[in-house]
This record gives structure tokens, C-alpha cells and sequence, in this order.
């Protein structure tokens, strides 16, 4: 399947990625990640091994939609939540750096 990565066509098949992921150590994930047969993976660690390219020369959202068209699982970071305060007067004190009051 021809996926496009940093703006340079691939080639790219299932079975050529789990070829040239074969003995490929995971790194620690942090982030977005690809489910290679029961290991998952860095996005961008992928994306350097299938590509050989720098990983700075592409993001991680090119590499994840490649993989899922491909047909590989794979997983986002969730966005974090927010922590709403409703309270103007803490609200006002987290503003300004002040303790917030009991």
C-alpha cells in the first residue's frame, strides 16, 4: 500500500513491517503507540525503522495513520483533563500564585 510519510512515498506492506520490526527492541512508551504482534511500540520508533528516516522528520500522526490502514492496532495519548475551578475567589488566588484559601 503506498503511504506517505515526511512527504516521501512508501511502499509499505504488512508483512514488511513486521519483517523489519523483527528483533527490533520496543522503547518505553510515552505516547502514541503501534501494537506489532504482541508488542507495542513508539510511533515514531516505527517510523524510523520502516522509513530510515531521522524521527524529527516526521510526526507521529503520519506514522499511526499509515499503520492503520496497514491494518495494526494503534493507540493515541489520551488528552489530559483539566481541573475546573468553579470557586471565583480560589480561582483569583491560583491566578495570582497565592495559597488558596481554606
Amino acid at each position: 500500500m503506498r503511504c506517505v510519510i515526511a512527504r516521501f512515498p512508501f511502499e509499505l506492506t504488512k508483512g514488511g513491517v513486521l519483517e523489519s520490526m523483527k528483533g527490533v527492541k520496543p522503547e518505553p512508551v510515552t505516547g502514541d503507540s503501534v501494537i506489532i504482534g504482541r508488542r507495542h511500540y513508539p510511533a515514531k520508533q516505527v517510523g524510523q525503522v520502516v522509513t530510515r528516516q531521522d524521527r524529527r522528520d516526521f510526526s507521529g500522526d503520519e506514522v499511526l495513520r499509515a499503520m492503520s490502514r496497514l491494518g495494526f492496532t494503534c493507540r493515541t495519548t489520551p488528552e489530559a483533563a483539566t481541573a475546573r475551578i468553579v470557586d471565583p475567589l480560589r480561582r483569583a488566588s491560583t491566578m495570582l500564585g497565592a495559597p488558596v484559601p481554606v
